[in-house]
C-alpha cells in the first residue's frame, strides 16, 4: 500500500501527543482522517468501539491511544496501566478485524524488551528475559497488543503491523511533575528553576541510566511510512540509534532554557532500567531515519511548553 490517498485512517487516540503528530502527518496525505473522542467512544468499551467502527469504516487503522506515564504513574496505577491499555488494544484490533479493515499499525513501547536485553535492543529481544518492575504493566499490556496483532495475522490474514518507537517528546507531551516522562519532566524542572532563581534541580535517580529520545513528528512519519511500505508479523523498532545519560540530557536542556545552575541527584529514587537503546538498522535498510536532532527536538517542545504553561 503506496498511497493513502482517499483513505480513511482512522487515528485512535488523536488528542494525545502520537496522535496529534500522525494527524499533523496525514495532513501531507490526500486521505481521510478519523478521530474520536473519549467522552464519545470509550475505546475500553468493546460494544461501543465496534458500532462506532461498523459506522464509520475505516480502511486504516493507527493505534496510538493508550494511558501513558513514567516510572511514578505506572508504579501509583498499576492494574489501570494493565486493564486500560489491554482493553484498548484488544477492542481496537478485534473491531478491526470484524469489520475488514485493510491495515492495521499497532504502536507498542521500547519498554517491551527485557530490562537487561543486549544493547542496542534488536526486535528478537522479546520475550528473551525479565521486564523492567518500575513498568511491567504497562510492558504486558503493549506485548498482548502486538501477539494479538500478530495473531490475526497468522490465522486471518490480516495486514496488521507493529512498531516499537523509543522514549518520545515533542509538541503536546505530559509535564506533568510526577506522572511525566524524563525528558518533560526535566523541562518543567529546569523551567521552573530558572524562572524562580532556584541555584539547584534535583533530579531524581543517580543520572547514570541512558536514554535514546526519538521527536514525535518523526515518529509520526516513520508510521506512514509502515503504513505505505511494510506488511510483516515481526514488529519494527523506530528510533535514532544513539542515546545519552539522562545527565547529560539534563545538561543539554539546561543549555536549550538558559538555565546555569547545578544538578543534584536523589539516588533514593529508582534509576529504571541501566539502558533502552533501540538497533534501528530495520528501518534504516528499508529507507527511513529520524531527521530532528536532540538539540532541535528539544527547542520545540520547549516552545511548545511556553505557549500552554507560560501564555
Amino acid at each position: 500500500m503506496n498511497n493513502l490517498t482517499d483513505q480513511k485512517v482512522f487515528v485512535a487516540g488523536h488528542r494525545g501527543m502520537v496522535g496529534s503528530a500522525l494527524l499533523r502527518r496525514l495532513a501531507q496525505e490526500n486521505c481521510i482522517p478519523l478521530t474520536i473522542n473519549k467522552d464519545v467512544v470509550d475505546l475500553r468499551n468493546q460494544d461501543a468501539v465496534l458500532n462506532w467502527m461498523q459506522q464509520e469504516k475505516p480502511d486504516l487503522v493507527l493505534l496510538a491511544a493508550a494511558r501513558v506515564g513514567g516510572i511514578y504513574a505506572n508504579k501509583t496505577y498499576p492494574a489501570e496501566f494493565l486493564y486500560d491499555n489491554l482493553s484498548i488494544a484488544t477492542n481496537v484490533i478485534h473491531a478491526s478485524h470484524l469489520i475488514g479493515v485493510k491495515k492495521l499499525l499497532f504502536l507498542g513501547s521500547s519498554c517491551i524488551y527485557p530490562r537487561l536485553a543486549p544493547q542496542p535492543m534488536s526486535e528478537d529481544a522479546l520475550l528473551s528475559g525479565p521486564l523492567e518492575k518500575t513498568n511491567e504493566w504497562y510492558a504486558i499490556a503493549k506485548i498482548a497488543g502486538l501477539k494479538l496483532a500478530e495473531a490475526f495475522r497468522l490465522q486471518y490474514n490480516c495486514d496488521f503491523i507493529s512498531c516499537m518507537p523509543t522514549n518520545l517528546y515533542g509538541p503536546g507531551d505530559n509535564y506533568h511533575p510526577e506522572n511525566s516522562h524524563v525528558l518533560p519532566a526535566l523541562i518543567r524542572k529546569i523551567h521552573e528553576a530558572k524562572k524562580n532563581n532556584i541555584a539547584q534541580v534535583t533530579l531524581w535517580g543517580s543520572g547514570k541510566p541512558k536514554r535514546e529520545f526519538l521527536y514525535v513528528d518523526d515518529l509520526a512519519d516513520a508510521c506512514i511510512f509502515l503504513l505505505k511500505n511494510y506488511s510483516q508479523a515481526e514488529t519494527v523498532n523506530v528510533g535514532v540509534g544513539h542515546d545519552l545519560m539522562v545527565s547529560e540530557v539534563a545538561q543539554t536542556i539546561a543549555q536549550v532554557i538558559g538555565y546555569q545552575g547545578d544538578f543534584i541527584y536523589d539516588t533514593s529514587m529508582p534509576d529504571g532500567s541501566p539502558q533502552k537503546l533501540l538497533n534501528v538498522e530495520k528501518m534504516k535498510q528499508m529507507g527511513w531515519q529520524a531527521q530532528t536532532s536532540l538539540v532541535k527536538g528539544i527547542e520545540l517542545a520547549y516552545q511548545d511548553f511556553l505557549q500552554r504553561f507560560e501564555p
